[in-house]
């Protein structure tokens, strides 16, 4: 068991593999901002052909790659539409207004992730001169404030259709889109196939120390290189970080499983312990629990060992990932029977 405190606040902790460090230490490198890095190259590569387009762009985080992509699909002022738990609203700073300049139109999210088919095509402006041009729909998938909610093929397709027949472009944030690879056994790339633009992230459950990528086209790509240098997302000999994003790819896509089956297994045990957790929903690594105080949980929780993070007031968030075995999962059972037991 482990002495120390089980971390459950993100995938985002995860450690790089003894592999990743070897690749590092061994990396050929060159300048990318000069397009010379063999590891960068040979990565981009591997991720357009995971996500079935023409090109990919290393970029340093997953904010940097939505912001990048937005900045490429759209003009400053023009409006994107997303829904009212995406990540780019709740998460990224509000780089898509600050720095983009873009005006969000604001849909709610189905508690699948995905938007009211009829409330897209409401939200798309006709052409007015009082009014921003509606540019993009952007989606998530796997939704993270939706529980890691699983974005469907149908449903990713049929909102592409709706946006591209009304003169939109489209893009994904797929940060944990392997994640929805693996609970459906439909390729990311069949995923995104109908989005214009998708990024995905190596530093979350693919256990990589950072990095994202964006693909699409190689037009688009290429657009995409000089907002990033805008940024300030140039970098040099980053084929270190692309190494272990390789191996990445290569080692660590399959093994989401096991976060699959231990989410699993924490959320049938918080219902035993008396938490209304919606097993069923619970689709990835991702456990969202109602509570009366989530802050207050997340500070008990710590005090007995358990660490977590808070979605809202009431809503307490468990996150699995590589290093959380399923013995961990006992055990933090365990630790939080106890502080529910004292708390109540």
């Amino acid at each position: 068991m482990p002495e120390g405190p089980i971390d459950l606040r993100s995938d985002t902790v995860t450690q790089p593999t003894a592999e990743m460090r070897e690749a590092m230490a061994g990396a050929e490198v060159g300048d990318d901002v000069f397009g010379e890095d063999p590891t960068i190259l040979a990565l981009e590569r591997a991720a357009a052909q995971r996500m079935g387009k023409e090109a990919a762009l290393l970029v340093p985080s997953g904010t940097m790659a939505n912001l990048v992509a937005l900045m490429t699909h759209c003009q400053p002022g023009e409006e994107v539409i997303l829904g009212d738990q995406a990540h780019i609203i709740r998460a990224e700073g509000g780089a898509v207004s600050r720095i983009a300049g873009l005006l969000p139109a604001i849909l709610p999210n189905t508690s699948d992730g995905g938007l009211e088919p009829d409330r897209v095509r409401s939200a798309v402006r006709g052409a007015n001169i009082h009014h921003p041009k509606t540019t993009l729909l952007a989606l998530e998938n796997t939704q993270n404030f939706c529980g890691g909610a699983v974005l469907g093929e149908s449903t990713t397709n049929e909102l592409a259709a709706i946006a591209h027949e009304l003169g939109l472009s489209t893009h994904m944030d797929g940060a944990r889109i392997f994640n929805a690879e693996v609970a459906t056994g439909i390729s990311a790339a069949r995923l995104a196939a109908s989005m214009d633009s998708v990024t995905f992230c190596l530093s979350k459950g693919l256990s990589a120390p950072v990095g994202s990528l964006i693909c699409s086209d190689a037009d688009f790509i290429a657009r995409a290189r000089k907002n990033r240098k805008i940024l300030g997302g140039g970098m040099r000999q980053a084929g270190i970080i692309a190494a272990a994003g390789l191996v990445a790819l290569d080692t660590m896509v399959d093994r989401l499983a096991e976060d699959h089956t231990n989410a699993k297994r924490l959320a049938e045990g918080l219902v035993e312990l008396g938490l209304e957790v919606d097993v069923e929903r619970t689709e990835t690594n991702i456990v969202v629990a109602p509570v009366p105080d989530a802050l207050a949980l997340a500070a008990q929780l710590a005090d007995g060992g358990v660490l977590i993070t808070v979605l809202s007031d009431t809503l307490a968030r468990f996150v699995t990932h590589h290093g959380i075995e399923a013995a961990d999962i006992g055990e933090a059972l365990t630790r939080i029977a106890a502080v529910l037991k004292v708390a109540a």
